[in-house]
């Protein structure tokens, strides 16, 4: 299998973010002791500060194995204790940064739900604090090999928030170790939709190409009635914030040979599924075995509990 491009850059104001600097527990590790970085960074892509994007570092350690200094320890550390945050100081004093995290999924399965749930995020990369930023419309894109294997047009629904159709695609993108991630990514530019559906995208047609797009994040509003007693009734506005990956356009003008040793084989990709089932097993044995140990720990004593009479209640 080739190497996959997997590629973003977000560029912005620190919006705020929860990053801390902490030391490694685990005795039985070489850099026992040793501090990293780990936490979350919000960036305000826009002026007026509507597209937020947030950014995971899971382990950012202050040197690398080769003993260099590790320039985004020393970045992620300027932030922690220098920063200045959209949050709390204001866009216009707010430090402005520039990040090349990758595309990846955090999984993990809801309580009570046999079914994974795997949310598309951005997720480490370099990070450097810059003083000039890029037009807007440049400050959040995306670059990513990607197998499609469905396609289909949503139409519009005012109780869903969605106010025009726009096509929604299905498949798989790669991260550096070449494991698969299942994405979905939409596309509304009208001649960009016409293109993709003349690949005829399916399951048993399955098209490897290149895209590039803009990642958004956005504010959906919708309004609840509530109704309650004595024909009572209260209107609620709910927020949900939703992130896309839009596809502005393939970078490539032909798709990538499909099966093929130049590029990946049926039997490749099969393995890669095979591979991403065994690490959901084993995300969910670790989940369920903390669940279980969780629930160990928080049960009360017996001899503690109080007996409640069903006669009456007395609060």
């Amino acid at each position: 299998m080739r190497k996959n491009k997997n590629a973003e850059l977000i560029e912005g104001y620190v919006y705020q973010h929860n990053l801390a600097i902490r030391k490694v527990e685990n005795t039985n590790s070489p850099n026992f002791g040793k501090p990293f970085i780990s936490g979350t960074l919000d960036v305000a892509v826009d002026e007026a500060c509507t597209n937020v994007l947030q950014v995971h570092y899971t382990y950012v350690t202050e040197v690398y194995n080769s003993g260099k200094v590790n320039n985004t320890f020393v970045n992620l550390k300027r932030i922690i204790e220098n920063g200045k945050t959209v949050v709390e100081d204001g866009i216009e004093n707010a430090l402005k940064v520039s990040l090349s995290p990758s595309l990846a999924l955090n999984d993990f399965y809801p309580e009570g739900s046999e079914e994974v749930v795997s949310q598309m995020r951005n997720e480490g990369g370099f990070v450097n604090i810059v003083t000039d930023l890029r037009p807007e419309d440049k400050r959040a894109t995306f670059d990513l090999d990607v197998i499609l294997t469905g396609f289909k047009m949503v139409e519009p629904d005012a109780e869903k928030g969605i106010e025009t159709e726009y096509a929604e695609l299905r498949g798989v993108a790669f991260d550096f170790r070449n494991a698969i991630l299942p994405i979905t990514l939409v596309a509304r530019n009208p001649q960009l939709i016409k293109g993709l559906e003349s690949y005829e995208i399916s399951g048993s047609n399955p098209v490897y190409t290149e895209l590039m797009g803009n990642i958004v994040s956005s504010v959906v509003s919708k309004e609840v009635v509530i109704e309650g007693a004595f024909g009572m009734t209260s209107v609620d506005t709910v927020n949900r914030r939703v992130r896309e990956w839009e596809v502005t356009m393939p970078r490539r003008k032909e798709p990538y040979l499909f099966d093929d040793e130049s590029t990946i084989t049926k039997a490749e990709l099969t393995k890669a599924l095979e591979d991403r089932n065994v690490y959901l097993a084993e995300q969910k044995k670790r989940t369920e075995d903390y669940r279980a140990a969780k629930a160990v720990n928080a049960a009360p004593a017996a001899s503690n509990l109080k007996t409640i009479k069903d006669e009456e209640f007395n609060f």
